[in-house]
């Protein structure tokens, strides 16, 4: 007795089998492919972002770059403050508030070979830690006025420098003009410093002002009623000492 065929149920389990056969086939491509893209990866040299061009004039970067001598800021020897004139009322005395913080920083590209070309880094300074003869002034201008507190840095990014001579002779010093824009809590504007600087020993030394309307960066003069009145302009001064690195 012969024994009886199901055709169907036969030719439903080789097309079963067929495509198991063919997934497996594709998975095992695929893991085979990206294994082979892993190992490409793996042995590809690493390459770093291009450098900005060496005659460029903008920001200095975190390191060194080919040609140029890194300058750090020193905080301990570096300052930044504000002078701003202001008027005690119930004696009609005028007095200049004078407020001083070390916590800055910032870095500096030198061009040996041409001057012109050195660049600038973004100075910052924490405006929260300014302090008078006052103690009470300081936690009014931190909390109701600049609110420092809230906006602790203040920032100043170069955009361009006049006055930087193609040579330059040691311990010689030279006057500049710096453009940028200043960001005090939270708006920035557009501001001029002049300055000088002295470079001599692996040591830079520098000094900038310039003067700011208080009413132009969102915030009003200090003012107690009955007791004190600021001027709504203040005077600005950067004070520098930063030495080469690397």
């Amino acid at each position: 007795m012969r024994p009886v065929r199901h055709p169907g149920v036969v030719r439903g389990c080789t097309r079963s089998a067929i495509l198991r056969t063919i997934v497996t086939g594709a998975v095992l491509m695929a893991s085979a492919s990206l294994v082979y893209l892993a190992a490409r990866l793996w042995d590809s040299p690493v390459t770093a972002a291009p450098a900005s061009a060496p005659g460029s004039r903008g920001e200095a970067s975190a390191s060194s770059e080919a040609g140029y001598e890194r300058f750090v800021i020193e905080p301990a020897e570096s300052q930044a403050l504000y002078r701003v004139g202001e008027v005690f009322l119930n004696v009609n005395r005028p007095n200049v508030a004078v407020g001083v913080t070390q916590a800055i920083r910032g870095e500096i590209l030198i061009d040996p070979r041409r001057l012109a070309n050195s660049r600038l880094g973004t100075i910052q300074v924490d405006i929260s830690q300014l302090t008078s003869d006052q103690p009470r002034r300081d936690q009014a201008i931190r909390e109701r006025w600049l609110e420092s507190a809230r906006f602790p840095i203040a920032e100043f990014r170069v955009s361009s420098v006049e006055g930087l001579p193609d040579a330059y002779h040691e311990g010689v010093a030279v006057p500049v003009t710096l453009h940028g824009q200043l960001k005090i809590r939270t708006v920035e504007r557009p501001v001029t410093f002049q300055g000088s600087f002295v470079l001599a020993d692996n040591t830079l030394k520098g000094t900038a002002r310039t003067t700011i309307r208080m009413t132009d960066f969102g915030f009003d003069p200090p003012s107690i009623l009955g007791l004190l009145r600021a001027e709504n302009e203040a005077e600005i001064q950067v004070e520098i000492v930063a030495r080469r690195v690397g």
